[in-house]
């Protein structure tokens, strides 16, 4: 594409998160957003309030046929993504699809296959590794200020908001497991899953997942949509300190504990065998106070732009769902270890 003007964008999705995506897209230098797409002529019309520049249309075959499009943000329910992504990589233009990026990870590859073959930037809305605090730990963590990394708890809870096609798990735990593998830079090589449908059968409104190491790393992610208190918390517990992400937390999202447990390195008897606890500072870093979405966005435009591949790529994608359906199953067998797929990893690695 000509880099002297910008890059113009169709939205798909006008729902929920679409909007955010259109406003984003909006402020960039390098982009305009020229399309908005929705089944609903009401959400159509309310964009258009909000943004009278906008064309809409109820059918994206419109947006895909204009020649000035260059790049589709798809922020549909989950089960759309693969079938409009496939349209939009045969029609030439980018591609950016909201987590998680498809219902399989069979979709998923044909996804990324298609974006290869038609040289296209294929990325994937995982907001979080594009926050200044996840980064910051990411930072944290490398410099050994927490020693080893022991294991990684986090909750994502609140009442609602309820979906009809995915459980709990698919719906708030993509940004944990997207932050843990971005922490941990690997894959896990073992997934359990328990929880329970109370409000629709079928469909999981409370869950507890588990993903197991290489090399002893350990994480726990609980997930519901029933819980009275919203809650978006990470532990991280390491061998020398601990560190706690509230993001809820408007201005000290980051805490760090000088806090850990020591045992004794020599002891001849259980009875002389004590362990020693040491309590000291907390503080809490600084932090730059950007928009994560902004960012997102901005780094999409500039892979295009440039040709790099995008930190969450279809890739990262691909890990995240791969990673679901193993939770899946084990919800399936009551809890049972599912092992990440060798053929899957072979492929992310490729």
């Amino acid at each position: 594409m000509d880099k002297e003007r910008n890059t113009v964008v169709a939205l798909v999705g006008c729902g929920y998160w679409g909007p955010n995506l259109i406003r984003n897209f909006s402020s960039l230098d390098k982009a305009v957003v020229k399309w908005a797409c929705d089944r609903s002529e009401d959400r159509l019309a309310h964009m258009q309030r909000l943004y009278p520049y906008l064309d809409t249309t109820t059918e994206i075959d419109q947006a895909l046929s204009d020649p000035e499009v260059d790049a589709v943000a798809i922020a549909t329910p989950v089960g759309l993504h693969y079938r409009l992504g496939m349209q939009c990589l045969d029609a030439g233009k980018h591609l950016f699809i909201e987590k998680p990026m498809a219902i399989s990870s069979q979709e998923c590859r044909e996804l990324i296959e298609r974006a290869e073959e038609k040289e296209r930037t294929l990325m994937v809305g995982h907001t979080f590794i594009y926050t200044s605090a996840v980064r910051r730990i990411k930072e944290i963590v490398r410099s050994g200020d927490l020693g080893d990394v022991l294991y990684i708890s986090s909750r994502r809870l609140n009442l609602g908001l309820f979906q009809k096609d995915i459980n709990v798990a698919w719906d708030l735990a993509p940004h944990d497991i997207s932050i843990i593998l971005y922490l941990y830079d690997q894959i896990p090589e073992t997934v359990n899953c328990q929880g329970k449908a109370h409000m629709a059968k079928g469909i999981e409104d409370v869950t507890n997942m588990t993903l197991n190491f290489d090399g002893g790393g350990y994480a726990t992610i609980m997930s519901s949509w029933l819980d009275p208190n919203k809650i978006r918390e990470m532990t991280i517990v390491g061998s020398k300190r601990m560190l706690v992400y509230n993001d809820i937390e408007p201005r000290e999202k980051i805490k760090i504990y000088d806090a850990r447990v020591e045992r004794p390195p020599h002891y001849d008897t259980f009875a002389e065998f004590q362990y020693s606890y040491h309590y000291g500072d907390i503080y809490s870093p600084h932090l730059n106070q950007t928009e994560p979405l902004r960012a997102e966005c901005d780094h999409f435009i500039n892979c295009i732009r440039t040709g790099e591949r995008p930190e969450t790529s279809g890739y990262e994608g691909l890990q995240v769902v791969r990673i679901l359906e193993a939770a899946s199953e084990s919800l399936r067998n009551e809890g049972a270890a599912v092992p990440y797929s060798e053929a899957i990893t072979a492929v992310i690695r490729a």
